[in-house]
């Protein structure tokens, strides 16, 4: 391990607006997060997979009157958007070490507004279907947490993945799809972003790469 990484393992384990194993708050928080944590009730919104936390740090910063948590298994990328919520004074950003599948030991049903990906794995090969994010069997497991009326966003640089997914969505009767575009950046749906553009994302637009973008919301919670 590096110094920079051990260095970032060790805020992790130190910061308020971490939760992580071994911490107090790992094993209490579910259902609770706004009573124990932010001590508000408003809106919760999940970026999943954040990476190093742009959109969670950036919609955080645009919308107090929302609270953000990133999520992802990854100590060093996390530890990235930490510092940046804390640098900001952004109380009302905080950041959930942990696989997507362990969601239910954090969340209780309908306690999620909104659920973001931005620039999911794509995972191209056929073996790797079952580790998508957008397959269905996760809208099954993001259906669980989000209230009815609840919206989920994907953006990706992947044709391939985006093409994917707008199939399974366009399938799944308890979702209705929004909107959507195959290139963001020529699009009027470019100004719901806020300019928050990721670190890849920058990349993958400097290689020519175009953005996907999808918006639905969850309008049937009987079959959950």
């Amino acid at each position: 391990m590096t110094r920079k990484k051990l260095h970032r393992f060790q805020h992790n384990a130190t910061a308020e607006n971490v939760i992580e194993r071994g911490k107090p708050l790992y094993t209490t928080i579910k259902g609770k997060w706004n009573e124990v944590y932010f001590k508000n009730h408003n809106p919760i919104v999940l970026e999943l997979a954040c990476g190093k936390g742009e959109y969670t740090v950036g919609l955080g910063s645009r919308f107090p009157e929302h609270n953000f948590i990133g999520v992802d298994i990854k100590g060093d990328r996390i530890a990235r958007g930490s510092v940046k919520a804390m640098e900001a004074g952004l109380e009302n950003v905080a950041f959930l070490r942990t696989g997507i599948q362990f969601l239910d030991e954090f969340f209780e049903p309908d306690e999620v507004s909104e659920i973001w990906l931005v620039h999911p794995d794509p995972q191209p090969r056929d073996k790797e279907e079952k580790r998508r994010l957008t397959n269905s069997k996760f809208l099954d497991l993001y259906k669980r947490y989000l209230k009815e009326g609840g919206i989920y966003h994907l953006k990706t640089d992947s044709s391939f993945l985006f093409e994917y997914s707008l199939e399974v969505m366009q399938q799944d009767p308890d979702f209705e799809i929004l909107e959507y575009t195959r290139d963001l950046y020529h699009s009027p749906l470019k100004e719901g972003h806020f300019e928050i553009v990721t670190h890849y994302e920058k990349l993958f637009t400097e290689k020519g790469s175009t953005i996907h973008y999808m918006k639905a919301r969850l309008v049937n919670k009987k079959r959950q």
